[in-house]
């Protein structure tokens, strides 16, 4: 497999081998619609480049690393690090509320639409 491209022009020639084995040279522009982006681990060993190679050029063999896009860092999730989730209410109060507010409602249509409750 060739390395990966460094840069991106505005018309791109490839070399594409294709299914059968055959070589073959594509020139196009590429498609802002189809760019898309992958978060690759801090420690991963052979750097982004292996990363692409492996994880994403046998589905896009013409796919591309535009370094100058390129961002190096970490996400933290606070939610996951930091959430401490609220314990559920029991089936036995959640019920005890269903039934304490129909009986509050108890007779407010009856009211609304005026017929009397008797």
């Amino acid at each position: 497999m060739q390395p990966l491209p460094k840069t991106t022009p505005l018309t791109t020639k490839r070399s594409i081998q294709g299914a059968g084995g055959e070589g073959f040279v594509v020139e196009y522009e590429p498609d802002s619609d189809l760019r898309d982006t992958e978060q690759v681990p801090l420690l991963e060993e052979g750097g982004i480049e292996a990363f692409i190679r492996r994880e994403v050029r046998p589905y896009t063999p013409d796919a591309w690393i535009k370094q100058d896009a390129t961002k190096i860092g970490y996400e933290v999730s606070f939610t996951r690090h930091f959430y401490k989730p609220q314990p559920l209410r029991t089936l036995e109060e959640i019920r005890a509320d269903i039934l304490a507010v129909e009986k509050e409602a108890e007779g407010m249509l009856a009211e609304i639409i005026g017929e009397s409750t008797q």
